[in-house]
């Protein structure tokens, strides 16, 4: 993709049209680990994220997330610690993609906390093969994965391809999770879904708990603005094409938007974006989020498959990505 920036330069007595000069994208690079389960992904030379899926998590994830200055946008916690970050909702963990209910398990709230007990009404995504790794303009991956009761017999199969591009102030992840019933397969409606991400400290909304950080550079200062207008905690349970959430990182402003894909079932999503830095979309939520006035489930037969197309655009520098460049890279994205 390419974007603009304005240049102006001022002349007596007149006034020139803006001069714009493409920004071009920068070389992706897309790295398998050779004794790691692990993919590196890196933009312009810089790092920006990794997916991760050893046997120790009960998900892939792609962790941690980096704006184009190299500001890790995505919470610490649980895999590394550091000062002021929260340590609630150990299966938060950078980016993910799950439900809380299918065929009666839990895939959303599985952790390292779970008592091993309780494990048994929980479901893993393990994932067995990386399909396709590219490096270029648009970084690629493509990996296979299994949804699975914790005696590993499948349910789901998952298909996802990531695309990654970049330039000096923006990062783009577009996701294609196709899913494919090795069973029949029941979404019952529920709150906690679908894609997933866990903010760093300083994009949640403030509360007094920010009062006790002794490192006043961390305070919370996060908002989220969506398509349709809300803002605040008023995007939790509203539906839109894209959220937003944007504060200052250090000297930077700094966003993170999530855009939805007509393709996408219950188009647009149900936003679960909540203050203390749970940014997630939602399709299957609408029970919740309306109240009871009407619900949504999604149901499978043995050999069917659904499709779900996400977009997330990090961006840094002295201003937030604007709605009018949102709704352009929503309508792109639409065509994919």
């Amino acid at each position: 993709m390419i974007r603009f920036k304005i240049l102006s330069f001022f002349i007596p007595l007149m006034t020139l049209a803006p001069i714009l000069f493409a920004q071009k994208n920068l070389q992706v690079k897309v790295l398998k680990s050779a004794n790691e389960n692990k993919v590196d992904i890196s933009i312009g030379g810089r790092p920006f994220t990794s997916f991760l899926y050893p046997d120790s998590l009960e998900k892939p994830v792609l962790y941690p997330l980096r704006a184009a200055s190299g500001t890790v946008v995505t919470r610490s916690f649980p895999l590394e610690s550091r000062a002021g970050d929260p340590t609630d909702h150990p299966h938060h963990l950078g980016v993910w993609f799950n439900f809380e209910s299918v065929n009666g398990l839990d895939f959303w709230n599985n952790s390292y906390a779970i008592p091993a007990d309780k494990k048994k009404l929980y479901g893993w995504i393990r994932t067995d093969r990386i399909l396709e790794t590219k490096s270029g303009d648009t970084g690629v991956l493509t990996y296979h994965a299994n949804w699975t009761n914790e005696q590993k017999d499948i349910i789901l199969e998952e298909t996802t391809r990531y695309e990654f591009s970049g330039d000096g102030d923006q990062r783009i992840i577009d996701r294609f999770t196709t899913l494919k019933a090795n069973k029949d397969a029941a979404f019952n409606d529920a709150k906690d879904g679908m894609l997933g991400i866990r903010l760093a400290h300083e994009l949640q909304i403030p509360d007094a708990e920010d009062a006790k950080l002794l490192d006043k550079d961390r305070l919370a200062t996060g908002n989220y603005v969506t398509s349709a207008g809300k803002t605040g905690n008023d995007a939790w349970s509203s539906r839109a094409v894209w959220c937003k959430v944007f504060g200052k990182m250090g000297a930077d402003s700094v966003s993170i938007s999530i855009i939805d894909h007509p393709k996408n079932i219950n188009y647009p999503t149900f936003w679960h974006a909540r203050g203390y830095g749970l940014f997630a979309a939602n399709p299957l939520g609408e029970k919740i989020f309306t109240n009871g006035k009407s619900e949504k489930n999604l149901h499978l037969k043995k050999g069917e498959s659904v499709t779900f197309r996400y977009r997330i655009v990090i961006n840094n520098g002295r201003q937030t990505i604007s709605a009018a460049q949102l709704n352009e890279l929503a309508g792109s994205f639409a065509k994919k």
